[in-house]
């Protein structure tokens, strides 16, 4: 077996907020539980633990800073006034051919293709109106802050990767099924 074959891929999902990423991953999560060949990366991110939505590694910005300069990340990144970070220990699994899932942002997309040779991505989307929705339902934000991130422009997501790209405006089954299809090939060596 070549040493390609026996590293395993980095799958970074990404997409707008209210696209339903950790619905979708948590729906993937639920079907591979148990797989020996996948792993779901825990993000370090300066918020704290009980802010709802991803089970995340809460951390404050001196700490966070203080991994960053010791190189505990193998990608890290700031977006909504938050830090998020990727934990280096992800080369050393994937190199023992564990294929992980991240949750990711599109604007660190060129860091998480510096850092991870075998990179997937994937963008779930959403239509703006069930945006929306799911923005104010959380009820993390405004009605104006709301509307100010829906009405940013997102990145171009520019990689040297292979990207695939899942509506998440319906149920959620629809969804988390072509990402569990598309893990799966993934795993499989299709894809």
């Amino acid at each position: 077996m070549d040493a390609d074959a026996a590293t395993g891929a980095m799958i970074v999902v990404v997409g707008p907020s209210g696209a339903g990423k950790d619905s979708v991953m948590a729906y993937a999560a639920r079907h591979f539980a148990g797989e020996p060949r996948l792993g779901f990366v825990r993000r370090a991110i300066t918020r704290p633990a009980d802010a709802g939505g991803e089970a995340h590694e809460a951390i404050d910005a001196d700490g966070f800073r203080r991994l960053k300069a010791e190189g505990a990340f193998a990608v890290s990144w700031e977006a909504h006034g938050l830090s998020y970070g990727i934990p280096g220990e992800t080369q050393a699994r994937l190199a023992n051919g564990v294929t992980l899932v991240a949750n990711g942002s599109r604007s660190a997309l060129p860091a998480f293709a510096d850092a991870y040779p075998r990179l997937k991505v994937v963008l779930i989307t959403a239509r703006p109106d069930v945006l929306a929705a799911r923005l104010a339902a959380r009820g993390r934000e405004s009605a104006d802050a709301v509307a100010r991130r829906l009405e940013r422009k997102a990145p171009e997501i520019v990689v040297a990767a292979d990207t695939i790209v899942i509506d998440n405006s319906g149920p959620l089954e629809t969804a988390g099924e072509a990402f569990v299809s598309f893990i799966a090939s993934v795993l499989d060596g299709r894809n």
